[in-house]
């Protein structure tokens, strides 16, 4: 009975338990000063050890918040009110720096106090949740956990929250804020002529959103046509390397085919190469002086002085990037559809040969819907990391031929190879930033609507 007890107190101390509405409704008023004053419920409850905890945790922050946070809040706003500027000294007879804001780091301290609070205010709620519970266990006599009872729970049912807790802190810390911080950028004037700690930058509401997507200005005649072309190549590249790819796959299993493990491990081996290999041999192979070109010439198909634009012509360059990603891709799609070939139902295709179905038949009413079924989600993810594929572009063409008409794109970049140049190259991070946050939008929605209608969403039994 008393393991049946202090395992009931347990499951009671979970946070769903209780919120905050609930709290407040239903706490006595020390259980509602917990939300002021952390740890209050569990001093006056004799759970001093833990309720110490919270309130060393508060007065913490308050010290963090009037030494610093207060200051990087208002920094935050302003991003900075004086600039860096050159100072003459009189003594040394010489210029010298005085010291300014840098706007970079007023954004990223704002960024991490408003991050911090919000873990407080969490923190709080914790607070006031910990002393309802115990509220609770007083009112129907239960018995109160001690701070060595709470010790044993983090290894026995709080187990899993405090395993998780060092690596929730590493998401905050090295995912959350840097996020936040560069979707911030998106809104300020931080580019090449805003450049800290030399120059502040400051905030600019959505005109970037607007200049990049408003068909009067420079950066809307580059982000369309770029945005054209990714949705292209990203299509492209995946319905040609997953049709060649199951196509590949059916041939070589089929029963007439043999030595298949022969056939496998020769398209393994353009697998087993790293990819940026392959890529860089690609961009030699079809340079102007490279061996198809030299090749063409021996062979007087072009002239001597002659050479193949493969990737100083833009739509010779299109081709020759699709082309070289099938060479790529095919191998990893047949080895994925090779196993889900191999898992469909032999049942079904005896039933469709003494029905009188050809092969053609077979293939699209058996083996292509099965296909398409199990695997529309990789096709998703597929879409999704070539609208992203960096390397391709980058290693093959480097997003070129360049044009006069794009700003810093070439002819092949894609949005990523674009957001690349504009922060690498140009240092304009805030254009960088508003590529970024519109990737993420249309890829969200993209592939979110994609895939809630598609079977594998809708009815993910039906094959089974």
């Amino acid at each position: 009975m008393g393991i049946f007890k202090k395992k009931a107190a347990s499951e009671f101390d979970k946070p769903r338990d209780a919120g905050a509405l609930k709290i407040m409704k239903e706490g006595n008023t020390v259980t509602r000063l917990s939300f002021l004053v952390f740890g209050l419920g569990n001093i006056l409850n004799k759970q001093v050890v833990r309720g110490l905890i919270f309130l060393a945790l508060e007065v913490l922050y308050f010290i963090f918040l009037f030494t610093f946070g207060i200051g990087a809040i208002g920094d935050f706003i302003t991003l900075g009110t004086v600039e860096q500027g050159q100072v003459y000294n009189e003594a040394l007879g010489i210029y010298e720096y005085s010291t300014g804001d840098n706007s970079m780091l007023c954004l990223l301290y704002g960024v991490i106090t408003f991050v911090l609070t919000a873990g407080v205010i969490f923190l709080s709620c914790m607070s006031a949740k910990s002393a309802y519970c115990t509220q609770i266990r007083r009112q129907k006599g239960q018995e109160i956990p001690t701070f060595m009872d709470d010790i044993r729970s983090l290894k026995e049912e709080n187990l899993h929250a405090f395993l998780l807790t060092f690596p929730i802190i590493g998401i905050i810390v090295f995912t959350i804020v840097p996020l936040i911080f560069m979707i911030l950028i998106a809104f300020t004037s931080y580019d090449h002529s805003h450049q800290p700690p030399g120059n502040l930058f400051s905030w600019v509401g959505l005109e970037n959103f607007a200049s990049m997507l408003s068909s009067s200005s420079s950066l809307a005649a580059t982000f369309w046509p770029v945005l054209v072309w990714t949705l292209i190549w990203a299509v492209t590249a995946t319905v040609s390397c997953y049709i060649l790819g199951l196509l590949l796959a059916l041939l070589i299993n089929r029963k007439g085919t043999r030595a298949k493990g022969f056939w496998r491990f020769m398209f393994v081996l353009s697998v087993a190469v790293p990819q940026f290999v392959t890529l860089l041999t690609m961009r030699t192979i079809f340079n102007a002086n490279g061996p198809v070109n030299v090749l063409l010439r021996e062979l007087g198909i072009i002239g001597v002085t002659e050479s193949v634009p493969f990737f100083t012509d833009s739509l010779y360059a299109k081709i020759t990037i699709i082309c070289i990603n099938i060479w790529i891709g095919v191998p990893y799609t047949m080895l994925s559809t090779t196993g889900i070939l191999q898992n469909i139902p032999a049942d079904l295709y005896e039933a469709a040969k003494i029905d009188g179905a050809n092969a053609a038949t077979i293939f699209r009413k058996i083996t292509l819907p099965y296909m398409v079924f199990v695997m529309t989600p990789n096709l998703i993810t597929s879409f999704t990391g070539n609208i992203n594929n960096f390397n391709v572009i980058f290693l093959l063409s480097g997003g070129g031929p360049d044009s006069l008409e794009y700003y810093y794109a070439g002819k092949t970049d894609l949005l990523v190879t674009w957001l690349y140049k504009l922060t690498i190259t140009q240092k304009d991070y805030n254009l960088g930033a508003v590529i970024g946050i519109l990737v993420f939008v249309i890829l969200a929605t993209l592939s979110l609507l994609t895939y809630h209608r598609t079977g594998s969403y809708k009815d993910e039994g039906a094959f089974q």
